[in-house]
């Protein structure tokens, strides 16, 4: 049984702004457009709860 895991990393070549999501996505193995999609419907209500997590993770997480 496998069961090592990628470290999350913002990625460099699924990217539209940080990298975020497209790091995300890897380490879940999942499409980084669900994370785009949950970061865009949280900035909808003022961009508070959607910008300031992702400058945290922007801050935080490294690069590739």
């Amino acid at each position: 049984m496998n069961t090592t895991r990628n470290a999350l990393r913002r990625s460099r070549h699924n990217r539209m702004v940080a990298g975020i999501c497209g790091g995300l996505g890897d380490f879940f193995g999942i499409s980084p457009f669900w994370f785009r999609l949950g970061f865009f419907i949280l900035v909808l209500p003022g961009g508070l709860p959607g910008v300031v997590p992702y400058l945290l993770m922007w801050i935080i997480i490294p690069s590739e």
